[in-house]
């Protein structure tokens, strides 16, 4: 736990290094901005020196000419086969805060049948960000990023909030866009605090898209299905909603090899991958 919070700590202060963003006020728009991060940091964050997946995906589809992200589609496949949901849950600063809001005492709601159901809500929001800029662009000839103008709190949390604690014009042209956002980003903080990670598990498109590559992927959490006796204890610890360590919910936090009583669970490294392959044939 503690070597994932030192991880997940470095993680977002390299993904916003640009400090003086900060002091005034301003976005950064070097020549790694046009270069994506793996996790889910908005590009309006004054600190950001780099641009989220998810936005990018969704100005290369909106405008009023889209263009299939050839580049970001190529970068998160990257990212999906080193890594799969381990970027959610070691390198996404989004995912950061809703691990410290937990760390809040209070009574938690635990997950259940319900919540593995509502996973599959975040599915919905996927297909938003690919098909509701072309479904905008078919009713009033402009493509709209739908998912990060009226739903993505990281953008109003990480991007919004801190511009306009010292920016003067933008608080005065704030308007009912803004309060929306507003609400709707104070809701899952508020959320975060009592149920584990809300928004990773239940709205998050690119850990959506992570989670395909979760049983492929060259790190990670496994099982060695020849060891399993299938008595649920890495489900049963787990704070996601996974059935099996390892699955597409699995954001690799460790918890559940340390339970398992017949060592069937483990950390996947980049190496073990060859040996995995080589042992199924």
């Amino acid at each position: 736990m503690v070597s994932r919070r030192i991880i997940q700590g470095i993680s977002a202060f390299l993904t916003n290094a640009n400090w003086k963003g900060f002091r005034d006020g301003t976005i950064y728009n070097g020549d790694t901005k046009a270069l994506c991060v793996p996790g889910l940091n908005c590009y309006s964050c004054p600190g950001a020196v780099g641009g989220c997946p998810i936005g990018a995906l969704q100005s290369s589809l909106s405008g009023f000419i889209p263009r299939i992200p050839f580049y970001v589609l190529g970068f998160i496949a990257l990212f999906g086969v080193l890594f799969g949901r381990v970027v959610c849950g070691y390198l996404c600063p989004f995912g950061l805060l809703q691990d410290l809001l937990d760390c809040v005492p209070c009574r938690k709601i635990r997950k259940s049948k319900i919540t593995r159901q509502l996973t599959k809500v975040k599915y919905a929001f996927l297909g938003l960000v690919f098909f509701g800029p072309l479904m905008s662009f078919a009713v009033i000839g402009l493509g709209e990023p739908l998912f990060c103008k009226y739903i993505c709190p990281a953008g109003t949390v990480e991007g919004a909030l801190p511009l306009f604690v010292v920016n003067e014009g933008l608080r005065s042209a704030a308007g009912s866009l803004t309060v929306w956002k507003g609400l709707l980003a104070g809701s899952i903080l508020l959320m975060s605090t009592f149920v584990f990670r809300p928004f990773c598990r239940f709205i998050c498109p690119l850990g959506a898209i992570y989670g395909f590559f979760n049983r492929y992927a060259l790190t990670g959490i496994a099982v060695d299905k020849n060891k399993c006796i299938h008595c649920g204890r890495c489900a049963a610890v787990c704070k996601s909603d996974v059935t099996l360590a390892g699955d597409k919910e699995c954001i690799s936090c460790g918890e559940c090899v340390d339970v398992c009583p017949v060592h069937a669970v483990y950390k996947r490294k980049l190496i073990m991958r060859k040996v995995e392959e080589r042992d199924n044939v």
